[in-house]
C-alpha cells in the first residue's frame, strides 16, 4: 500500500445553504505525481482540496488515500499523511515564533523534545528559512511567510502535498524562489493555482474544474495549448506560450 497515492470517486457537495460546489469529480493521483488543478474563480478548486485532507466530508461519494477512506474516523491519520499548504500564510501561522509555528505540528503527535528540534530545523533549512526561527511571523514578507508554512507542513513528513494557491501575492523573485523550492520535493503534489506558468514549470499532469465538475485531465502542454478549452473554462494561455504581441513569436 502506498500512502502517496489518492482517489476520487464521484465526489459531491453541496453548501448548507444549497449551494452546489462539486459534482461527480472523479480522478486519481498515483505516486510522485505533481498535479496542477486549475479553474475559473468559483470552479470548486478550494472545496475539492478541503476533502482530501477532511476539512469537509463528502455528501456523496468518496476520497481514499491509499486504501483508507477519508471519514470522521480516519482524519486524523490522513493529516498525518497529507500535509496542506493554506492559500492565506497567515492561518498557518499563529505561534509567537517562527520555531514554535513550525513545531506545532510535531508536538501535536507526541514526538520526543529532540525529535521534534530536528524536524524543525531540517523543514526550515530545506526552505531556506534557518535564520528565521526566532522571528515572530507578523515581522515575515510575504514569501518568507509561504516558506515557513511550507515548513510547517514538511516537519510533518507527509507524503502528499496539496496547495492552494501557494505562489498567490508573492513578488517575481519569491514566486521563483518557490517555484525552484517546490521542483526539489519528490512528494506527491497536488497544487491548485491560477498561476498557469506556475502549473507549466512544475505539474506534468493538470485537471480543469468548471462549475464544480472535472472538463479536462491530460497533460499540461496539452491542456494549455487547447485554447477552446481555456476559453471555455474562463482561463488564458501561460505567458510562456503566448505570441509576442510585437514580433508575433513565442
Amino acid at each position: 500500500m502506498s500512502h502517496h497515492t489518492m482517489d476520487v470517486t464521484d465526489l459531491g457537495f453541496a453548501y448548507p445553504d444549497g449551494t452546489p460546489a462539486l459534482d461527480d469529480v472523479t480522478f486519481s493521483v498515483g505516486h510522485g505525481e505533481s498535479i496542477a488543478l486549475v479553474g475559473a474563480n468559483g470552479a470548486g478548486k478550494s472545496t475539492l482540496l478541503m476533502h482530501l485532507n477532511g476539512f469537509l466530508m463528502p455528501a456523496r461519494g468518496s476520497v481514499r488515500v491509499g486504501e483508507i477512506p477519508v471519514t470522521k474516523g480516519t482524519v486524523h491519520d490522513i493529516r498525518k499523511t497529507i500535509g496542506t499548504v493554506f492559500q492565506d500564510p497567515d492561518d498557518q501561522l499563529f505561534m509567537p515564533s517562527v520555531f514554535e509555528d513550525v513545531a506545532f505540528g510535531p508536538m501535536n503527535l507526541g514526538l520526543p523534545a529532540e525529535e521534534i528540534r530536528v524536524r524543525v530545523a531540517d523543514a526550515l533549512e530545506r526552505v531556506g528559512a534557518a535564520h528565521l526561527s526566532e522571528r515572530p511571523p507578523y515581522r515575515l514578507s510575504g514569501g518568507e511567510k509561504r516558506a515557513v508554512a511550507i515548513a510547517t507542513v514538511l516537519a510533518m513528513s507527509p507524503s502528499i502535498l496539496v496547495m492552494d494557491e501557494p505562489s498567490s501575492n508573492l513578488d517575481p523573485r519569491a514566486r521563483r524562489r518557490l517555484i525552484e523550492l517546490l521542483r526539489t520535493f519528490e512528494h506527491t503534489k497536488i497544487i491548485a493555482t491560477h498561476d498557469l506558468d506556475l502549473a507549466l514549470d512544475l505539474c506534468e499532469r493538470t485537471i480543469v474544474m468548471s462549475g464544480g465538475t472535472i472538463t479536462a485531465d491530460g497533460p499540461t502542454q496539452e491542456i494549455f495549448g487547447d485554447d477552446a478549452l481555456l476559453a471555455e473554462s474562463g482561463l488564458e494561455k501561460p505567458l510562456s506560450m503566448q505570441s509576442c504581441p510585437v514580433c508575433g513569436g513565442t
